[in-house]
């Protein structure tokens, strides 16, 4: 999918950068599969921010996507490729041999017309659905569970693949994967992937152009730490443009370190990272 430059006939078409959309065949969505989603502007059940500068944003409503994939042994016919709102990939809809509908997130290569499927002995193609243990070693998918049956969790955003890089033997219950951050991690080979990389791949060189449009998208303008007064922020203070000038690096607003601290905290999981991402 192609990126389209705009010519600078506007301060705000000078760095704008799009796709084309020409691989999208369908305008409006399947309202069946259509839920109304409310805007929080980043507050909690309490009323209370506790994720700063979110507001406004376009109205929109919430796809259903099947991330389980759990429609064995019926095969389904790709209806339309269409732009989810949500989501920085596109997504397919299916149209199942019984009448079903359903999303799910389409991976490169996925075309209208294309049969997919789910379950044991579905082909290794773009878009079928099996157990790690059904698929060779080497083969790149998407939408990995991390506990049979709840669904895709992992590797879901546009231009994200992992490989699978090696299996036990029938005694050995887990699956080595290579993450798309180059963490090395073990799964469970009963769980499901989807074969393929997930489409969209041009997405990481979109440029909005203007701040309006980031608006659109629901994010709100904010301050930098080092423009406010010492009593506002530990970035603040000092004459004229000055650094952050602290030892241990920048924090956030509350002190928090923003650089080179761990934030991970989940060592039940632990076990199962073999190699942790980066260096």
């Amino acid at each position: 999918m192609p990126i389209r430059q705009y010519k600078p006939v506007t301060p705000g078409r000078r760095f704008m950068a799009i796709p084309t959309y020409e691989e999208i065949t369908k305008g409006k969505p399947e309202k069946s599969l259509l839920e109304p989603l409310k805007k929080h502007a980043g507050r909690n059940n309490q009323g209370r921010i506790t994720c700063n500068n979110h507001s406004g944003g376009n109205k929109r409503m919430y796809r259903i996507i099947d991330f389980r994939r759990d429609k064995d042994g019926i095969i389904a016919e790709v209806a339309a490729i269409e732009y989810d709102p949500n989501r920085t990939s596109r997504i397919a809809l299916l149209q199942y041999a019984d009448g079903e509908k359903r999303y799910i997130l389409a991976p490169v290569g996925l075309k209208v017309g294309d049969k997919i499927s789910s379950g044991t002995g579905s082909d290794i193609k773009p878009g079928n659905t099996l157990s790690l243990r059904e698929i060779p070693v080497g083969t790149v998918v998407h939408n990995v569970e991390l506990y049979p049956g709840r669904g895709g969790q992992m590797v879901r955003s546009a231009g994200a693949g992992a490989q699978l890089m090696g299996k036990g033997s029938e005694s050995d219950k887990y699956a080595l994967l290579r993450l798309p951050s180059g963490e090395m991690r073990r799964v469970l080979a009963t769980c499901r992937a989807t074969i393929g990389q997930v489409g969209n791949l041009e997405h990481e060189n979109e440029s909005l152009g203007k701040a309006g449009k980031s608006r659109w998208k629901g994010r709100h303008p904010h301050n930098r730490g080092v423009v406010m007064s010492p009593r506002d922020h530990p970035h603040g203070g000092g004459e004229g443009k000055s650094p952050v000038g602290r030892k241990k690096g920048p924090v956030s607003a509350t002190g928090v370190l923003a650089i080179g601290f761990k934030t991970r905290r989940n060592k039940s999981t632990q076990k199962f990272i073999v190699k942790r991402r980066g260096k």
